[in-house]
């Protein structure tokens, strides 16, 4: 076991810091908050951000128009409907007076066959 180095305090210090210069000296590498290619990637973030808002306003513009299409053609079935029902109840009412006139018409008919036979009776008498 010759090749087995057990690491002292000293090592562990000395690694330590390294390591904290490491991580230094990357945030250090790091552009800054002026320099073009962090700009150039605001920029970019910018309008993709302003494109995917576009597209939301868009999709609830879309969205409230297909709303206001379906509450028309609903008013116009509707409206449809209730044309339909006036025009239903105007015809039953029309059916309803012809078959009171026919009845009339028809009692009417009754009677003076009844004053024919009756008439004819007494002329037989």
């Amino acid at each position: 076991m010759s090749g087995f180095r057990d690491k002292d305090f000293g090592d562990r210090l000395s690694t330590a810091e390294n390591a904290r210069k490491a991580m230094l000296e990357r945030v250090r590498a790091k552009p800054g908050a002026d320099d073009p290619a962090v700009a150039e990637r605001r920029a970019t973030r910018q309008a993709i951000s302003t494109a995917r808002e576009a597209r939301l306003a868009e999709r609830e513009a879309a969205k409230i128009a297909e709303q206001a299409r379906e509450a028309a053609e609903r008013e116009a079935q509707q409206a449809a409907a209730h044309e339909q029902r006036l025009s239903q109840e105007v015809a039953e009412a029309a059916e309803r007076a012809e078959k009171a006139e026919r009845q009339v018409a028809l009692e009417a008919e009754q009677k003076a066959a009844r004053d024919a036979r009756y008439a004819a009776r007494k002329a037989r008498k």
